[in-house]
């Protein structure tokens, strides 16, 4: 890629790509009661923008069962770890991103293994299902396997999650970022939903913007704000391209988005340490994709097979209204691996299982009203006289039964003129 291009690149991103709220100021003191964390986060720390509401999703999610217990002593009761029990642990992650610590990223960690606990066991549970995308993607990609963590800030693992700003997805895509990566987006399909192709167009993403910074924690910088805005403080730092050395540069609330990202690794890593249990997921682990080229409703799907609708919409998020568009091209659907065979062998059964009331009932051809004639007493009949020599609008008038005043009226007249050969309107 040559320079025109990523120059291309950035500015393309920079313009598209709205930034994810995210801030820190350093912490000396660390106290790990919740009322502590509360006020850590109300006046040092700002998550990202959304992060609450994401997160919080997992505690209403249908999904979630429960935390297996059996061989996991899940408790709410703090671990007190030292900071260099913190700074052996990340230098032992096996990781090709640094991971360094500091009162940052100490903070973030506490918030996660603190305060926000319970919701970590539950992503722990949806990173069954999910984790195992990314790393095929990512290492497709020949990508560092640590940047799975980055839906875990971004969205909580929740497909559908939307932030304030219109970013939608695991990977809270932008809609021109997304189409910029290749994404359909319409009133039918969102693929910034669908978990695998979503992934894919982070991956290039991620991988176009180490091609300019070199450094990961400054491609993740530029993932939350935009390589405009970690440019302009590469600017300001006097040129340095690494992001602890350009972090007082930048926007603020980007500043916490690498210290979270390195506690997300640490805390997903460590967990056990800190007696956090993988919740029970109602989700299928195994699934297989098969490929359409006629409209079907997901409901079609459900009824004939007997799977629960809203186990086929989590597994196919990208399809906004249940539709699979079809017909102009082929759309996947995931299904669990137990009902793959049987879509397809009772795939005409599906295709015509309420069809017209769920997939045929659009008009595709529509007749144009014709217009009724206005009746001013008459039949409503329209007929024309061509003016001849000799003749006055008062005589024709008369000839046919008409007042003056409509005739004049109906052919816009507004004097007494009329010309040889003129065609006079005439509505008896």
């Amino acid at each position: 890629m040559n320079f025109k291009n990523l120059l291309t690149i950035g500015l393309f991103l920079f313009l598209n790509y709205l930034p994810v709220n995210a801030q820190v100021l350093d912490t000396t003191s660390v106290d790990l009661s919740e009322d502590a964390i509360d006020a850590i986060i109300d006046t040092t720390l700002s998550a990202p923008q959304d992060f609450d509401n994401t997160l919080d999703y997992m505690l209403r999610s249908w999904i979630i069962q429960r935390s297996d217990s059996s061989d996991c002593f899940s408790s709410s009761d703090p671990m007190i770890v030292s900071d260099s029990i913190y700074k052996l642990r990340l230098s032992q992650m096996p990781c090709i991103m640094e991971m360094p610590f500091n009162s940052a990223v100490r903070s973030f960690i506490d918030l996660y293994s603190v305060k926000k606990r319970r919701q970590v066991e539950f992503m722990m549970g949806m990173s069954e299902y999910y984790f195992p995308i990314f790393e095929e993607v990512l290492g497709a990609y020949n990508l560092p396997l640590e940047l799975k963590y980055l839906p875990i800030i971004e969205s909580a693992l929740n497909t559908t999650a939307m932030s304030r700003v219109g970013a939608a997805g695991l990977w809270q895509f932008m809609i021109a970022t997304g189409r910029m990566y290749g994404l359909e987006i319409n009133s039918l399909v969102d693929e910034r939903l669908s978990p695998l192709k979503a992934t894919k167009a982070a991956a290039m993403f991620l991988k176009d913007l180490y091609s300019i910074y070199g450094d990961w924690h400054l491609v993740i910088a530029a993932y939350n704000c935009g390589p405009g805005n970690v440019n302009k403080a590469i600017r300001r730092s006097g040129g340095k391209r690494d992001y602890w050395a350009i972090y007082p540069y930048l926007p603020k609330e980007t500043r916490g988005y690498v210290p979270i990202f390195i506690a997300a690794n640490y805390v997903m890593t460590y967990a056990a340490e800190h007696n956090l249990c993988a919740a029970k997921v109602n989700m299928p682990i195994i699934t297989d994709t098969v490929h359409v080229h006629q409209r079907i409703h997901l409901e079609q799907i459900a009824d004939v097979l007997e799977i629960p609708i809203g186990e086929i919409k989590l597994l196919n998020p990208q399809y906004r209204r249940d539709i699979v568009p079809g017909n102009i091209k082929s759309y996947s659907i995931c299904l669990p691996l137990r009902y793959a065979n049987t879509f397809i062998d009772r795939y005409d059964e599906i295709v015509a299982y309420k069809a017209d009331s769920l997939i045929n009932n659009r008009r595709n051809e529509i007749e144009i009203a014709q217009a009724t004639p206005i009746s001013f007493g008459g039949s409503g009949k329209v007929i024309y006289h061509k003016v001849t020599k000799g003749q006055t609008l008062g005589g024709i008038a008369a000839r046919y039964g008409v007042s003056l005043t409509k005739l004049k009226k109906w052919n816009h007249i507004s004097g007494s003129k009329i010309k040889i050969g003129q065609r006079l309107k005439i509505i008896k």
